[in-house]
């Protein structure tokens, strides 16, 4: 029987977009049938593999989407959110492979299903994309969302700190009004698509903020205040408004926390 973390390397080591969205959904299938075995023994890289294309640019040399409503805006919208979901998928899959032996079955559970959440995003999204006749790569895109794995990769807490808790979140604030955006666009398919999306990552944000608070009591540690300390230390910029409190609330986020911190910055 193949091991649970060989599965979750494989996964992580295919460049390909489209074959890894499909090996993350097999591994998390062969996983709830019971057909991978409980074993941690295979590593997780330091990084995924990725593919030639799209070039990868620091944040600040991103190009312009270019005018709202243009199908040049549309396009680069849809490739941003494609290569948010299909960096997503590794940060799942790395969570549950480097994590899980430590944390137990639920953890593993829960982030194997938000990989397999995210790489069905991915997939949805590129269709969207091939209808507008581009596909994933035809664009540059940032490499700042695995910076912030590489620099938890020694600690769960700090790893539920900033990946869910902070990247995600961020999502849920920015989400509806990219929803509107599309809807008053009249991609009707595409708001949908966001609708989706945002009722997984409410849910994913949920699954972070509940083992972080699992971490912090077996601390002894306040999860608010830990969680402050953990986002001044890693994170490479500010937790900043507007915020979508109905949505953070439902995810399970401390309202008081992330207020405090916004206000520092």
């Amino acid at each position: 029987m193949q091991s649970l973390s060989e599965s979750i390397r494989t996964a992580l080591l295919t460049a390909d977009p489209r074959e890894k969205a499909m090996a993350t959904r097999k591994l998390v299938r062969d996983w709830r049938l019971g057909r991978l075995a409980w074993d941690f023994g295979a590593p997780m890289p330091d990084r995924p593999a990725r593919p030639d294309k799209p070039e990868l640019l620091p944040p600040n040399r991103m190009p312009k989407r270019g005018r709202g409503g243009s199908d040049r805006a549309r396009i680069a919208l849809w490739h941003s959110l494609a290569h948010i979901e299909f960096v997503a998928i590794d940060l799942a899959l790395d969570m549950a492979g480097r994590f899980g032996e430590q944390r137990g079955r639920d953890f593993v559970d829960d982030f194997l299903t938000v990989a397999a959440d995210e790489a069905m995003h991915y997939a949805i999204i590129a269709r969207h994309l091939a209808r507008m006749g581009a596909a994933y790569g035809d664009l540059p895109a940032h490499d700042g969302l695995w910076q912030s794995a590489e620099a938890t990769a020694h600690d769960v807490a700090a790893r539920l700190a900033i990946v869910p808790m902070v990247l995600e979140a961020r999502g849920l604030d920015v989400t509806p009004a990219t929803l509107e955006r599309v809807r008053a666009g009249g991609d009707e398919a595409g708001a949908r698509i966001l609708e989706r999306i945002l009722a997984d990552e409410i849910r994913h944000v949920r699954y972070g903020c509940d083992h972080f608070a699992k971490v912090a009591c077996e601390l002894g540690d306040s999860a608010e205040k830990l969680w402050q300390m953990l986002v001044t230390r890693y994170f490479r910029g500010n937790v900043k408004p507007p915020f979508n409190d109905s949505a953070r609330e439902s995810a399970g986020l401390s309202r008081k926390a992330y207020e405090a911190l916004a206000s520092r910055a």
